[in-house]
């Protein structure tokens, strides 16, 4: 008989081979003769019935005409159950992961080894996994009649691997929350002051909890409103505002300081509150939040929030470290406190001492942000509109409203924020020397000018210039700004030498340029070119609920400059700072604020009341009557005409379309004058 070594090849990568001169009473047959094999197929049947690997052999149909023991217990039947059986018999929906192999080698005639398989088979309750082989087996003639499988279950060592890898990621994760603890009290050694530290203490902590925004925040004396003391986020750097304040109810920790437990948000429980800082949250994609209260014997003090754009970013297992990074959050804020006010620590910050970040300075043109009321955030959303555009922004308002803040906020959201912003006020300069400061001159323009000198415009160059009470600038100055505005170009006083800029005009004004139109102190080609796009900044009296928060927020900082300490502002007091009608807006409450922290000697802010009598009321005479007045008086004077050289448009040196314009916004009829 020939000698033929017959091979199969293991999970593990070593070679099977046997002798077909072996003696087949040394190896276990099979449950019955494997007829119509040849002598090497039975041979190797006999090799299969001896190994611990699991063997069989399909035909062309995919059905089963030997099987060893090993591998039909993994199947989970018996070796007769197997013969003559297809595959999907046998194993079910589990078959539709190996046909398709099968088939494969059919067709190709190619062996397909370290094939990994995880399967579900019917007799089994949990998935089990393998590494098949597949060879195929040719008849005389070289056609793939049948295939050899070779079975090795790993189901054991997967679950082995499968333990270890969970065991070794716990361990890792666990790791990863003291490393973030050790980097939080390590940034907090090194800086203590809670504004320096914060951005590297929630990017320690973003590692370990996915976040977008973080804030810790402190309630004032009466717990009704909350402040950001330090804040951070990346998805909308400008949704981290320190130092405002807003009211308790509208915040997210809200629930989770009357509970004085932590307290995870999803996005539904986001809406349910029902806030305008809430929704800017929403509308920034945030999708889940989580508060962590600080809590003292007192009772709450604040809380450290975390929001995240990912919804479910925070399970109740995170809690615990929550606490502890809270904790260690609460202890530098009283040590900071506690350094500022020169007394000893308490371990977590007492309300009454809650100060206002301290900033280098805290002047007017910064505290108009101050406020939530509908008029102030059609401001702001218009700001941050024009901002990102070059165009040119008239901004009007009464006096002490906060026109140069806007001025200056758009200014820093607009690209030219790297540059240089140069204010002049032309109001506030002799007309005789205004030219010389807005354009520059050279040398020997005038008695006096011994050197030249470059003006605001050359000063802001690629940078915002911004022409503080616009309406004032003399008449014979206005066509020189217009050619800047037009032509980005200029001459210094007594020069000839033209000079390029590239500057963003910003211009304000109290004053109704339509009535200084009329009377030809404006030029309307000026006028146009500036009045691109207006904002119009609201009175005081017309920011429904900001009068607290700007009360707070007043008596905080002059509180902080005088080395003073304001915790309570009387409810009457409060009632009647938002019953006066404050014609001089902003700047009047702000003076009204300094003066009482003044005149205070203790922690009551004593606001001198008497200053707020009403005054006789004023003629009901506006600047917009004033001018209705001049147009009307003008059409009568020319029989109601308004167009050609008689007419009213001519008289008052403006275009027929503009006058019409006039007239149909101030509503003069027809009836007012003679046709």
């Amino acid at each position: 008989m020939k000698t033929v070594i017959v091979a199969a090849q293991r999970g593990d990568g070593q070679r099977m081979s046997f002798n077909p001169a072996t003696e087949w009473s040394e190896i276990i047959g099979w449950s019955r003769p494997l007829e119509g094999f040849s002598e090497p197929e039975q041979l190797l049947s006999a090799f299969f019935a001896a190994s611990n690997v699991g063997l069989s052999i399909v035909d062309t149909q995919l059905n089963y005409q030997a099987i060893n023991k090993a591998l039909a217990e993994m199947n989970g039947f018996s070796v007769e159950a197997h013969l003559g059986k297809s595959m999907r018999d046998i194993l079910g929906n589990a078959a539709e992961s190996v046909e398709p192999i099968l088939r494969s080698v059919l067709l190709t005639g190619a062996p397909v080894t370290n094939v990994p398989l995880a399967l579900h088979l019917p007799t089994r309750t949990e998935v089990g996994h393998w590494v098949v082989h597949y060879f195929p087996m040719n008849d005389a003639s070289g056609k793939v009649t049948r295939i050899g499988v070779v079975v090795v279950e790993v189901t054991a060592q997967k679950k082995l691997e499968d333990k270890l890898g969970s065991l070794a990621s716990k361990l890792q994760h666990q790791k990863d929350r003291l490393q973030m603890l050790l980097e939080i009290s390590t940034a907090l050694n090194s800086s203590p002051e809670l504004q320096h530290s914060f951005p590297s203490i929630s990017a320690s902590i973003r590692k370990v909890l996915q976040h977008d925004w973080t804030d810790l925040s402190i309630l004032d004396e009466s717990s009704a409103f909350i402040c950001a003391y330090v804040a951070e986020c990346p998805v909308d750097p400008r949704l981290a505002r320190t130092g405002i304040s807003i009211p308790l109810r509208d915040s997210i920790c809200r629930e989770a300081l009357a509970e004085k437990q932590p307290r995870i948000f999803n996005r539904l429980d986001l809406v349910a509150i029902r806030s305008n800082f809430v929704e800017q949250l929403l509308q920034k994609g945030i999708q889940s939040a989580c508060c962590i209260p600080f809590v003292t014997p007192k009772g709450s003090a604040g809380s450290f929030n975390l929001a995240s754009v990912r919804a479910h970013a925070f399970q109740s297992e995170d809690l615990d470290l929550l606490r502890q990074v809270g904790l260690q959050l609460a202890n530098a804020l009283d040590h900071t406190v506690a350094h500022r006010d020169g007394r000893e620590g308490v371990g977590v910050v007492p309300k009454h001492s809650i100060r206002q970040p301290t900033r280098s300075e805290l002047d007017f043109e910064e505290i108009v942000i101050v406020g939530e009321s509908p008029a102030l955030r059609r401001v702001l959303k218009q700001s941050r509109t024009v901002a990102r555009s070059d165009a040119t922004v008239l901004i009007l308002g009464a006096t002490g409203t906060g026109k140069e803040l806007i001025a200056r906020a758009i200014h820093r959201m607009s690209f030219r924020k790297s540059g240089p912003f140069e204010k002049l006020n032309c109001a506030a300069i002799p007309v005789g020397l205004l030219e010389s400061e807005l354009f520059g001159h050279e040398k020997g323009a005038f008695t006096g000018a011994v050197a030249q000198k470059a003006g605001r415009l050359e000063q802001a160059n690629r940078g915002t210039l911004f022409l503080d009470e616009i309406g004032d600038l003399p008449l014979e100055l206005q066509p020189k700004l217009l050619r800047v505005l037009q032509e980005q170009e200029f001459e210094r006083l007594g020069g000839n030498r033209t000079v390029r800029v590239n500057i963003r005009l910003l211009a304000a004004t109290n004053r109704d340029l339509s009535i200084s139109l009329a009377q030809r102190k404006f030029r309307a080609d000026l006028y146009y070119r500036l009045n691109v796009f207006p904002i119009v900044m609201p009175a005081l009296g017309e920011r429904d609920g900001d009068i607290p928060l700007l009360v707070r927020y007043f008596a905080q900082k002059h509180a902080h400059k005088m080395n003073k300490t304001i915790e309570t502002i009387p409810a009457e007091v409060m009632s009647a700072l938002e019953a006066w009608d404050w014609p001089g807006n902003i700047r009047e409450l702000e003076n009204l604020i300094e003066r009482s922290v003044i005149l205070s000697e203790g922690p009551v802010l004593e606001v001198p009341l008497t200053e707020l009598r009403p005054q006789a009321a004023p003629p009901s005479v506006t600047l917009e009557g004033m001018g209705r007045e001049y147009i009307l008086r003008a059409l009568r004077e020319c029989d109601g005409a308004i167009d050609g050289p008689q007419g009213a448009a001519a008289r008052l040196g403006m275009h027929p379309a503009t006058l019409h314009s006039m007239m149909q916004r101030m509503k003069i009829s027809r009836k007012e004058y003679p046709d």
